[in-house]
């Protein structure tokens, strides 16, 4: 059985399946390589709209695979650093993927799979879903995944939950903004397929720019900034996507790339 599964529905809408439920879907450096790859690939693949992150059996991940941990006790600084990098890489690669991503989220959530769920941009988790941020009970640091995590959760949250690596529920997930809503897990599906919804009433250039807007303007408004901005939604309102979305509305119909 694959490590990861991938699939990809007609609407466009491709699952990734984290598939190691013996350990929790733990990850380690070839799980991790299989991800960067993965997520590069459905990116840059016109044919998908949608990318759903989930995880098999019990749990959504655990984290760092114990016996990936202790093979790296035994590596060099060298060693240790190109190996960082795996996994520095394969986050930012999820982040910055120009398609939509939805974390859908089960059972436990520790440690690097917390950034998995911060680099993703919705995240659904069911209520009893226990998250941890638990690097610093090993002697490490949540450093990696640190710049998704602090950006989702806040600086003030992450200085609590660095340092204590104390479990914490969906529900102050849910108000620390590291997700978006929390539901009973019956109902779970239900939620992963209303976001999927919204996410493919929106056009797929239009939603990939706006992705893309988000990292431009999270800083101080300068002019640089305003004239950027202007020239982005000129862009948009005079391409073949913008005409279309707007003559749809005006003639009460539904953009082309509504099925």
């Amino acid at each position: 059985m694959s490590d990861i599964i991938t699939s990809i529905d007609p609407r466009g809408v491709a699952t990734v399946t984290l598939n190691r439920p013996e350990v929790h879907n733990a990850f380690n450096d070839v799980v991790i390589a299989d991800l960067t790859g993965i997520f590069q690939r459905l990116g840059n693949d016109p044919a998908v709209r949608v990318i759903v992150l989930r995880g098999a059996g019990k749990s959504f991940s655990a984290g760092g695979d114990l016996n990936w941990m202790r093979r790296m006790a035994s590596y060099s600084r060298e060693e240790n650093v190109a190996d960082a990098m795996g996994l520095a890489t394969m986050l930012r690669t999820l982040n910055e993927c120009p398609k939509p991503t939805l974390a859908v989220i089960h059972g436990h959530c520790f440690a690097g799979a917390v950034g998995l769920v911060a680099a993703c941009d919705i995240a659904i988790a069911a209520d009893a879903v226990q998250f941890a941020l638990t690097e610093v009970r090993l002697g490490l640091i949540p450093a990696t995944i640190g710049p998704y995590v602090v950006a989702a959760m806040g600086a003030r949250a992450c200085r609590r939950y660095f340092l204590t690596a104390e479990r914490f529920g969906a529900g102050e997930a849910h108000r620390l903004g590291l997700v978006h809503e929390v539901v009973g897990p019956d109902d779970l599906d239900a939620a992963t397929e209303r976001h999927i919804a919204n996410l493919l009433a929106g056009g797929p250039l239009a939603l990939a720019a706006a992705k893309d807007l988000i990292r431009v303007v999270d800083g101080p408004v300068t002019d640089a900034m305003v004239a950027d901005t202007a020239a982005r939604i000129a862009d948009a309102r005079a391409g073949d996507e913008g005409r279309e979305g707007l003559a749809s509305f005006f003639d009460k119909r539904k953009p082309g790339w509504v099925k």
